[in-house]
């Protein structure tokens, strides 16, 4: 591989620039090769519509996907919970690196935790799977909580609470890491309080699936435990049938006895946005090995979640 620049599809965000930066520091490390950031306004950057009004799935990824395929950038770098499920032939994911926090966080007024939020507490999120989960949550323990629809980036969000508009809000603890905000963080939500999005905290390096020497240099920075964990998680999804903006959540997550890893638990919840009904399920098994044994995982427990009821919680399923 020669010594020019290797140009890396972005989106512009803060967030999304943070953690491009750093895929860029370690593909330049096993390259040997300069990374120059390229970039790209997507569709969902620049639309002030809900994610469920503009469909969700891809409005973060088509515009980087179109730069790779005309050629305008050698690889990118996405969020992997942002990726649709079907992946398109032309490309291939050549890199999962080592994940970040999965569990989602609060940044509330005065320091509180969740569970301290004052009776009829406005919750900012653009979350339906949030909402799903915050309402749940909050009818079973006699919480009184109002989730509020919000888009924007961390700053925006964070703002709304600040100036006293809402309560809290609702962010990745991954993104909120990338950016060095953690300290703000006022509580880390559990993962048994509410299931982060399938492929939070973990990102995609994406190129050509014709770049044998980029693929090849990439799979270094790729971690096949979290890949398994992210292809049973979005395998879930695919059989659910549910796009990136669909209240269901999943985590796949390892269990081990003491430093050897048994076995892989994948966990799945699909609610109603008022939080009035939910099905949430857990299988557990050997860790994948294959790439095809992560999707039975995933398979498999959405087919029990169907059979519960669960295509009827989430409104009209993405085609």
């Amino acid at each position: 591989m020669s010594e020019k620049a290797l140009r890396l599809g972005t989106r512009r965000s803060k967030l999304a620039m943070a953690q491009s930066g750093q895929v860029a520091d370690a593909v330049s490390q096993v390259t040997g090769r300069p990374v120059e950031l390229v970039e790209i306004t997507t569709y969902g950057d620049v639309s002030r519509e809900s994610l469920a009004q503009i469909g969700g799935t891809g409005v973060f990824v088509t515009a980087l996907r179109d730069a790779l395929l005309r050629g305008e950038v050698d690889f990118a770098v996405h969020s992997l919970k942002d990726l649709p499920t079907a992946q398109p032939e032309e490309l291939v994911i050549a890199a999962v690196p080592v994940r970040e926090d999965p569990r989602d966080v609060i940044v509330a007024k005065d320091a509180l935790k969740f569970t301290d939020l004052p009776r009829g507490a406005r919750i900012g999120t653009g979350s339906p799977r949030r909402m799903a989960q915050l309402n749940a949550y909050a009818r079973a323990h006699g919480l009184d909580i109002e989730c509020v629809a919000i888009r924007g980036n961390v700053d925006t969000r964070i703002g709304f609470v600040r100036n006293g508009e809402l309560d809290a809000v609702v962010l990745a603890a991954a993104g909120m890491n990338r950016i060095g905000r953690s300290e703000e963080v006022t509580d880390f939500l559990s993962v048994d309080t509410v299931l982060p999005a399938p492929g939070q905290g973990a990102l995609a390096i994406e190129c050509t699936a014709d770049n044998a020497d980029l693929i090849a240099a990439l799979a270094e920075l790729d971690d096949p435990l979290t890949r398994a964990a992210v292809t049973a998680e979005r395998s879930l999804l695919a059989a659910l049938e549910a796009g990136c903006s669909a209240p269901v959540g999943a985590l796949a997550d390892l269990l081990a006895d003491g430093q050897i890893v048994k076995e892989m638990r994948l966990r799945g919840v699909v609610g109603t946005t008022d939080g009035t009904a939910l099905v949430q399920l857990s299988t557990t098994g050997p860790v994948p090995q294959t790439h095809d044994q992560a999707v039975a995982l995933g398979r498999d427990l959405a087919d029990r979640m169907l059979a519960q009821g669960a295509a009827g919680l989430m409104g009209e399923r993405a085609q």
